[in-house]
């Protein structure tokens, strides 16, 4: 297994670092930045040492010389976990980032994974319409980036800027706003990203990840489509979880239920995969997996009817 990166990072990406205990990595996903789960890192910061971390391009961190692949910027991730001395971690993350979260857990690093609405495994017809949307977004926020903080600073205005990512947009902070802004408008490397980290990404190697893995979508998130529950039969002993009155990136939607899954995947972690505590788990959520599972045919059938 290939537990390393390749030696084609120079630079280690910025994150901010708070709490003690077991290291838990946070990874944003792309339009937004390591502000988005500030809703749940102090939370989390109780049981665990939190590495939040901005992706390249975004923040404080560089962009890539080479193609933004899911697998290069894995490499700039794994190498800022080195440069800070931490080596397996528990892992945290949204979109793009659960995408890379899962290539941690491929090449050995993660500890556990909470995978929030991971990207990657989309049909060609749902790329183009998450490309599209992805693409408008970024284009309206550089229009409207010199308004972001004064927008940020009310319900309303923050509610008006990330209702396509939230159930409950009024409930954000005004970090939250600003991490968008730093997502979509200040991104330096967003159409690269896209191209090569969304759009032409497709995941290998699924069946090599020997964590517990949790895969998670808000009911109402309508940017990741049914890709989530795909992950299933590929991420051996996975579960899904999805959330009632959450969108895309559901962290401050449903914030004690997100700290919640965190710390039951580290606990898994730390359980026998023969144990009969993990079997038991394993076996009380398998009818939750199977009735997820036909509703999400029935709401793909259902899309495509519109």
């Amino acid at each position: 297994m290939d537990a390393g990166y390749h030696g084609r990072v120079t630079r280690p990406l910025a994150l901010t670092r708070t709490g003690s205990g077991e290291p838990l990595l946070l990874l944003h996903g792309m339009g937004s930045s390591q502000r988005d789960f500030a809703a749940v890192v102090g939370s989390l910061a109780e049981r665990f040492d939190v590495l939040d971390v901005d992706l390249p391009g975004v923040g404080r961190s560089p962009a890539l010389d080479e193609r933004p692949t899911v697998a290069a910027i894995t490499d700039a991730v794994e190498r800022t976990l080195d440069d800070h001395g931490v080596g397996r971690v528990h892992v945290l993350g949204n979109s793009l980032g659960a995408r890379v979260a899962l290539e941690l857990a491929v090449r050995g690093r993660a500890r556990s994974v909470v995978a929030i609405a991971p990207s990657g495994l989309n049909v060609p017809p749902e790329r183009v319409g998450q490309g599209s949307g992805m693409a408008l977004a970024r284009v309206v926020l550089r229009m409207l980036a010199p308004l972001v903080d004064p927008l940020s600073r009310s319900a309303p205005g923050r509610a008006a800027l990330l209702a396509p990512l939230k159930a409950r947009p009024w409930s954000t902070s005004p970090a939250e706003a600003v991490g968008a802004r730093e997502g979509f408008a200040d991104s330096r490397d967003f159409w690269r990203t896209l191209l090569w980290g969304l759009l032409l990404d497709v995941p290998r190697g699924l069946d090599r990840i020997d964590c517990p893995v949790t895969l998670v979508q808000g009911v109402a998130d309508w940017v990741a489509s049914g890709q989530t529950v795909r992950y299933l039969p590929l991420v051996p002993g996975s579960r899904f979880v999805p959330l009632l009155w959450a969108g895309h990136a559901p962290q401050s939607d449903r914030p004690r239920t997100i700290v919640r899954l965190v710390e039951e995947a580290a606990r898994r972690a730390g359980q026998p995969a023969d144990s009969s505590a993990f079997r038991n788990e394993h076996r009380n959520r398998a009818p939750d997996i199977a009735s997820v599972n036909r509703d999400s045919q029935a709401g793909s059938l259902a899309g495509k009817a519109v």
